[in-house]
């Protein structure tokens, strides 16, 4: 008997632990439940979660800024430490990648998406629905805005990099890591319940399918630019680099497809370094260029920001300015260094950016974030397909001519294989 206990109690302990459902499903589940019941809940809950949402709102306000103080300070600081004319160049070529991203969305965006929306549908949507109030209002003012905490943030790395104040890298280093898990325990998780109460109110007021019938419009649109923009960084690549755009590109399809379903550069290294070895990169720059890039190559994830936001002033009848625009592209560059090592920190690091320089609301923040979390795997696919493309530009003017350096596929490369 006893015997069989043991036997029992250690299959128990190699069982695997149960896995949570990411955040994708959340978000559909959270969709799908505030259409239902936003229909039949009683006024008195729905106030109750009108509360919480503006409170929610109030809180992301609160963290952003200290978002940006916490990550982009000690990821401008480790930057510079060591730094060298290979580090500089995938830098500076990311940040030009991204910013491109940023504006190549913003044209193809205000060239599309008006055959195929309507301005204002959303503002004259909601002039016609019930509006519910909260039991009552708080409001939590952050810390600084968030163009003061960019600023704070490069004066702080920069110095911290002439002046080697360990001391102050190792405080913002653990300040970081205090932000990373409030966002991760924290603000993350209540999302969902965030976007709950948005679509409950939505389903309430009567403007949930016009909502949702646009966001299908806005992601497939964000999924054609992202794959456009890809082959137009191929083929440069592949003309800096002198090889064939085509056959890199489909080298890359297996951490594409990877990125879209798991949803995360970070994660993605192996499978994006297996491609960029295939495509003859040499592998110790292989292996430098890929990880980095994942922490500043953003291009994926500002399309489908900008695509997003540009859908969003659209149908609220605010018409986009390319200056100001210009304005979000470059700072967002910026902001989103090194946030993609929390879930979901490129969408909180820009939300502070959208209320302050493209002067979005709360509500239309949230609308944004809705249709951006609604599928967020193709953001990150892009990201880690064009961190290749500046590998090849990298390792034609850093790296000698050698043969290619082959690997093995990962397991989890020949499982989407």
């Amino acid at each position: 008997m006893t015997a069989m206990k043991n036997q029992v109690a250690g299959q128990a302990a190699k069982a695997p632990a149960k896995k949570k459902p990411g955040l994708f499903p959340r978000v559909v589940i959270a969709i799908a439940l505030g259409a239902l019941l936003g229909l039949i809940m009683p006024e008195f809950l729905l106030r109750g979660l009108k509360t919480f949402n503006l409170l929610f709102a109030q809180l992301l306000k609160f963290v952003v800024p200290l978002l940006v103080l916490g990550l982009v300070t000690p990821a401008i600081a480790q930057l510079g430490r060591g730094a060298g004319k290979m580090l500089l160049t995938i830098v500076t070529l990311s940040y030009l990648s991204t910013v491109c991203a940023g504006f190549f969305a913003y044209e193809c965006a205000s060239s599309l998406l008006p055959h195929y929306l309507h301005a204002g549908e959303i503002d004259a949507a909601r002039s016609a629905e019930t509006s519910i109030e909260p039991y009552f209002r708080l409001s939590i003012p952050p810390v600084c805005d968030i163009l003061t905490a960019l600023v704070l943030s490069f004066m702080t790395g920069i110095g911290i990099i002439f002046t080697k104040a360990d001391i102050i890298k190792k405080g913002f280093d653990q300040f970081g890591e205090i932000i990373k898990l409030t966002i991760e325990r924290a603000v993350i998780p209540l999302l969902p319940v965030y976007i709950f109460t948005m679509i409950c109110d939505m389903s309430a007021g009567g403007s949930l399918g016009l909502i949702m019938g646009t966001g299908v419009k806005v992601i497939l649109t964000g999924i054609g630019i992202s794959i456009a923009y890809l082959f137009i960084q191929y083929i440069i690549a592949g003309a800096v680099s002198g090889r064939n755009p085509a056959r890199c590109l489909w080298n890359m399809l297996p951490a594409y497809l990877t990125g879209f379903s798991v949803c995360s550069s970070s994660v993605v290294i192996p499978v994006t370094l297996a491609g960029t070895l295939r495509n003859g990169v040499r592998k110790d720059i292989a292996e430098f260029a890929v990880p980095l890039c994942s922490t500043v190559h953003m291009c994926g994830s500002t399309i489908k920001l900008a695509t997003t936001a540009v859908a969003v002033m659209y149908i609220c009848g605010i018409e986009p300015d390319f200056a100001l625009f210009a304005n979000f592209v470059l700072l967002q560059g910026i902001s989103s260094v090194a946030a993609p090592g929390v879930m979901g920190g490129v969408l909180m690091a820009s939300v502070g950016l959208l209320e302050t320089v493209l002067g979005f609301s709360p509500e239309q923040s949230a609308l944004l974030m809705t249709i951006y979390l609604a599928l967020d795997g193709y953001g990150p696919a892009c990201n880690v397909t064009g961190d290749a493309a500046i590998a090849l530009v990298i390792d034609r003017f850093f790296g000698r001519k050698t043969k290619s350096e082959e690997i093995s596929p990962t397991p989890l490369q020949n499982e989407i294989a």
